[in-house]
């Protein structure tokens, strides 16, 4: 067989294994959440938050709302160097990031069943 058309029969199927994966994983909500601060963002997504009071305050004060910090913890970085991860029961994490043009950090403590959101300060 010839390279031409080795090349032929592997391009050809490789262009109906990407139509096949278009269409079984076109209408679902897969994620690739492989990176260290993807899964941690993705854990405390999925549990039910808690706000502190200093975080709630903040929050009336800059007009931060609960749809802001879904976006943050959707699109914000986890700071690693200034996250405590060593403890066994609740770990803490800073999160910062960009909102209505604004930059917040966030100290959230993720627990098993909730994460609290213990600190949210605004940076001009």
């Amino acid at each position: 067989m010839k390279l031409a058309q080795r090349l032929f029969y592997y391009l050809g199927g490789f262009a109906i294994g990407l139509i096949l994966l278009f269409f079984f994983l076109g209408g679902k909500k897969a994620s690739c959440d492989y990176g260290p601060s993807a899964r941690v963002l993705k854990n405390i997504r999925i549990k039910k938050k808690a706000f502190s009071e200093q975080a709630s305050s903040n929050m009336m004060k800059y007009e931060i709302d609960t749809a802001d910090v879904s976006f943050l913890l959707t699109n914000g970085d986890v700071i690693f160097s200034k996250s405590n991860t060593k403890l066994d029961s609740c770990k803490t994490y800073f999160i910062e990031g960009t909102v209505k043009e604004k930059n917040v950090n966030m100290l959230i403590e993720n627990c098993d069943s909730i994460a609290k959101i213990n600190v949210l300060d605004v940076i001009p």
